[in-house]
């Protein structure tokens, strides 16, 4: 594959997802109403899913003009991810993740409407020990490049991945995957929870078409300056190409 044919028309200020992982609606949407216009792109997960007002922060979201990823990483028998994934799609999603096997993706493609569905790969919270204990005998990047493909080829339009496989990602599939890579970090930031992690930098020049920044974000003195700080770097790093 020729370097650089992966690249998509995403606008630029679109390639930050910020992960909105705060225990209630009304500290997600204090910190929605100070970033601003600084992130365009929210992920929402687990933790304000259960919150009990996932839906009614997400159509305000949208309201405002937001896109939304989705992050529930749906994991059951295929029936069930399929009518799960119906009943995401009616609230217009952009990215959902998925984290099963062939048959539970077949069953959330079929059934996505406008949403895109996102296999997970391996968990950038795993490193190779982790790996070891769940059964897995394949290095992470074999593991990484076939869930990708297979995903690739059931309709899936791309993979949750860390940025340490994105640039094998990028030489042996298809140039039409997304890749959304999670764990970032600025570069005086360390990893937190997540072992396998990368720059801003790093993770585009790697073949990242999406990052997703967390605590940097949310737990800096001035969340929306630092949202701006990480813009900054994406603009940077695309003007130069």
């Amino acid at each position: 594959m020729k370097q650089n044919n992966w690249r998509k028309d995403i606008p630029e200020r679109e390639r930050l997802i910020f992960a909105l992982d705060v225990p209630e609606p009304d500290q997600a949407m204090e910190l929605v109403d100070d970033l601003g216009d600084s992130v365009v792109f929210y992920k929402l997960g687990l933790e304000l899913f259960l919150s009990g007002a996932y839906f009614e922060l997400a159509s305000e979201l949208k309201r405002r003009g937001k896109r939304i990823f989705a992050d529930l990483k749906l994991f059951d028998i295929p029936a069930t991810v399929g009518r799960a994934v119906a009943q995401l799609a009616r609230h217009e999603v952009d990215f959902l993740t998925v984290h099963g096997n062939d048959a539970m993706l077949q069953a959330a493609v079929d059934q996505r409407g406008k949403t895109a569905i996102l296999a997970v790969t391996a968990l950038t919270s795993l490193d190779r020990g982790d790996l070891d204990d769940l059964g897995f005998d394949c290095d992470i990047e074999a593991l990484v490049l076939s869930r990708a493909r297979r995903a690739l080829a059931i309709g899936c339009a791309g993979v949750i991945s860390s940025g340490l496989e994105a640039a094998a990602l990028r030489q042996q599939v298809d140039p039409a995957l997304v890749v959304v890579c999670p764990g970032i970090r600025p570069v005086d930031n360390d990893g937190g929870d997540q072992k396998r992690t990368l720059s801003v930098r790093q993770a585009f020049a790697a073949g990242a078409d999406y990052i997703v920044v967390g605590r940097p974000i949310r737990d800096a003195g001035d969340p929306r300056a630092a949202a701006e700080k990480i813009q900054a770097q994406i603009k940077r790093f695309f003007s130069a190409l």
